[in-house]
């Protein structure tokens, strides 16, 4: 059991699935920085100075000056500034990926064309009149020359 444990684990497909979790969690973190330190303050300068993180709408009554103040006062929340920042990761991530994606696609595509060896020609072309005819022919249909094999 240890054994198939241990072909199971070196199976180039769960490696592969390992390294791309242990990539696509920093480039979430890199992605998230980017939107909540980078993209986000000139969002909110635009639109008057809000910081998104800080949208909520309080459901238990109280005042809060901020999303932290009323965290840790324990009131209910509804988060819509911090839904919104990881919406715009989220869209951020999907088109890095589709680019990802798209460019292997290319690659394989590049790859397949040099594999590919051209097709077999259906035409020659006839010594006498340079027209294209079929290639078991063994007359020209245009001049009615005699053709060889």
């Amino acid at each position: 059991m240890l054994k198939e444990f241990k072909n199971f684990i070196m199976r180039g497909n769960v490696l592969d699935l390992a390294v791309a979790v242990v990539i696509g969690g920093a480039f979430g973190k890199i992605v998230t920085s980017f939107v909540n330190d980078i993209l986000m303050p000139p969002i909110g300068l635009l639109l008057g100075g809000v910081d998104f993180s800080n949208l909520f709408i309080n459901l238990s009554g109280g005042e809060y000056a901020s999303l932290a103040e009323a965290q840790a006062a324990g009131a209910a929340t509804i988060n819509y500034g911090v839904f919104i920042n990881t919406l715009l990761d989220f869209l951020i991530i999907a088109f890095a990926i589709f680019l990802v994606v798209r460019a292997v696609n290319r690659l394989q595509a590049a790859q397949q064309e040099e594999k590919t060896p051209p097709p077999a020609p259906t035409t020659k072309t006839c010594p006498y009149c340079f027209t294209e005819i079929p290639i078991q022919a063994t007359r020209c249909p245009h001049c009615t020359s005699q053709l060889e094999v």
